[in-house]
């Protein structure tokens, strides 16, 4: 499974010895920066029991120990409704030249 941005991931020990206590994570982006097979350097917030972001972070880890709970909303194309809007009148006064 690679992260896209908007899914919201448990990270544990799993993932990266550096995990003892698990984090929800939610993800901002993928980073391309390079790695061992396997690893991905992701970026993103660290999330509390509630879900509100409380710090961000980089963090580097196992693809295959990631668990995701949440994945990002698709999105869907729907169609704009046409806006006819009011053109104020522009106030013209005289330019004088010369």
């Amino acid at each position: 499974m690679l992260p896209r941005s908007g899914d919201v991931l448990h990270v544990t020990r799993a993932a990266s010895v550096q995990f003892l206590r698990p984090i929800m994570f939610r993800v901002i982006r993928v980073l391309d920066w390079p790695t061992y097979d396997g690893w991905l350097w992701l970026d993103g917030y660290e999330l509390n029991a509630a879900g509100d972001a409380v710090n961000r972070r980089s963090i580097f880890v196992q693809r295959q120990g990631l668990r995701q709970l949440r994945s990002a909303p698709q999105p869907q194309p729907q169609p704009r409704p046409h806006t006819v809007r009011q053109r104020r009148p522009v106030a013209r006064t005289p330019v004088r030249v010369g």
